[in-house]
């Protein structure tokens, strides 16, 4: 019987490195420096990024009159024939051509593209809207549903998002990620929203294809019960065997 405890105990730690919740995604090392917030609050804007959908309208005489070369058919209307902006920050427009607007915000690129259609045009009126703002959310623990969430208003926050998914569910509402950029160098926010205090930090504006994590709790004992259980099933099944063949 020795041997068999013995046996048990070397299955025990051998399945010890699972045990702290392997689901867990996104991990960052001990002492993890995440990006700063500003010490005090930046009003922020939605700004443009590669793979938005541009819904444009361009008028002239200040809005009077609807071009008719750009004019929406009744595909673009239903959103069948949206402008993208491409993986280089260009979209194409008509007569202009490629343009970059990546970076900036709605209204920036509303100015800009008046700016570059009045060489073509008595006193141009330029329309935005971004049809496709979309984050990424995982909102923790088992009772959570990762989603891409549509986001039809640009200045939406932290806050907000999390509400469209449904909350937080069982996740650490102290450790809400967010990650924003590049993937290959992104930034990362960590966000307390279990306080007052951290409620500040949640009302940023959030950016093209953000990503909202939130980690889950650690549940020691279920973890232990749910990687050691199958090791004792095979224990307690070969001792079985071997009591009925002594």
């Amino acid at each position: 019987m020795n041997k068999s405890w013995a046996i048990i105990l070397l299955l025990f730690v051998f399945s010890s490195c699972q045990i702290l919740n392997p689901e867990r995604m996104l991990r960052t090392p001990t002492g993890y420096e995440y990006a700063t917030f500003p010490e005090e609050p930046v009003a922020e804007e939605y700004r443009l990024a590669p793979n938005d959908e541009l819904y444009f309208r361009l008028f002239t005489n200040d809005g009077e009159r609807l071009i008719d070369p750009v004019s929406p058919t009744i595909q673009q209307l239903r959103g069948e024939q949206n402008y993208l902006i491409e993986f280089d920050g260009t979209v194409k427009l008509p007569v202009l051509g490629r343009t970059l607007l990546s970076g900036k915000t709605l209204r920036e690129a509303e100015v800009y593209l008046e700016q570059e259609f009045s060489k073509y045009y008595n006193s141009p009126f330029v329309r935005l809207r971004v049809t496709n703002h979309r984050v990424t959310i995982f909102p923790g623990g088992r009772g959570g549903t990762s989603r891409v969430v549509y986001l039809e208003n640009t200045h939406t926050n932290l806050f907000e998002a999390l509400a469209m998914a449904g909350g937080i569910a069982d996740g650490r509402a102290n450790r809400v990620k967010l990650i924003r950029g590049d993937l290959r160098n992104p930034q990362i926010f960590l966000i307390d929203l279990s306080t007052i205090d951290g409620v500040q930090n949640a009302d940023m504006i959030l950016q093209a294809n953000d990503i909202i994590y939130v980690e889950p709790r650690e549940r020691v004992p279920q973890r232990i019960l749910e990687n050691v259980t199958p090791y004792l099933s095979l224990v307690t099944t070969a001792l079985l065997v071997y009591s009925l063949f002594r």
